[in-house]
């Protein structure tokens, strides 16, 4: 999986998002301001369909409204808005129907400057897109492949909003729990990630272990021009991979991972790797 996965083209013309502070809005009436913030807000390099070819099949989603905008376009936000998410949903699409075997995971987690006319115009646009794609919700245990290939499903939404109940399509947010462990400190990351592993529900949801680090107010202001990639994220990668790849998959294992820059080292190649540890485990038991 991949972290603020939209993230890798923000508008740095446009107005700063509802998601941050009054004093950020103030100051991101200067252009360097907004620089800035476009440094800290980048956490991918590569588009959507870069990270579905590179091997990416969840995705965290933050969505908005443009406040004063006529319409209820929908927009991917963190920090400064990017593309529309229609946009977005029709690239994923694409790649799909060119991969029928193909799954993802879309997990809409943070919504910004929305009543409920805007989240019945989102979930049509992500109708309309997938249609029959879509699977609806079911038993986590249940929802193998093969389950999905011979539903001829492709897609699990997941929504972290109560109107998800009128909709047979949209998960609940609660079937996708992604602790965040909020620090700047590798070993702190780690060792998070171990302790939510420890707790994780046995059954009957999915589980995503964030392997991010989050930068503080001051990280962002000792480091203003370098941004999170150069700060945070190329020093501390290579022992996240480490940990990634002492893992093992399945029950109380891990389940979804999610970096930041997912191209700056073998990522996704390592999370998928992990699978044939369960090939392994079904070996010995048969």
């Amino acid at each position: 999986g991949s972290h603020d996965s939209f993230s890798y083209w923000v508008d740095e013309k446009s107005p700063v998002g509802p998601d941050q502070a009054k004093a950020i809005k103030r100051l991101a009436r200067i252009s360097l301001v907004r620089k800035i913030i476009k440094k800290w807000s980048v956490t991918q390099n590569l588009t959507f369909n870069e990270q579905l070819e590179g091997g990416i099949r969840y995705f965290d989603l933050r969505v908005s409204s443009k406040p004063g905008e006529i319409g209820q376009e929908i927009y991917f936000i963190h920090g400064l808005f990017g593309i529309k998410v229609w946009d977005g949903l029709k690239e994923m699409n694409s790649f799909l129907e060119q991969h029928p075997k193909e799954v993802i995971f879309l997990d809409f987690n943070h919504f910004y400057a929305m009543d409920d006319s805007h989240h019945h115009f989102l979930i049509d646009r992500i109708r309309s897109a997938f249609e029959s794609k879509l699977c609806c919700v079911e038993c986590v245990e249940y929802v193998t492949l093969l389950y999905m290939w011979e539903k001829k499903h492709q897609v699990l939404i997941f929504y972290h909003h109560p109107l998800y109940q009128e909709y047979p399509f949209l998960w609940p947010g609660n079937k996708m729990p992604a602790p965040w462990a909020n620090t700047t400190n590798v070993h702190k990351l780690l060792q998070f990630l171990e302790t939510t592993l420890g707790e994780r529900s046995r059954y009957g949801t999915f589980h995503v272990s964030q392997a991010i680090l989050t930068p503080r107010v001051k990280t962002i202001a000792r480091h203003l021009v370098r941004g999170l990639k150069n700060t945070l994220v190329h020093r501390n990668l290579p022992m996240i991979l480490n940990w990634v790849k002492e893992q093992k998959p399945g029950v109380m294992g891990v389940n979804i991972i999610t970096s930041d820059f997912v191209e700056l080292v073998d990522f996704a190649a390592t999370v998928i790797a992990l699978n044939d540890l369960l090939l392994e485990e079904d070996k010995s038991a048969t």
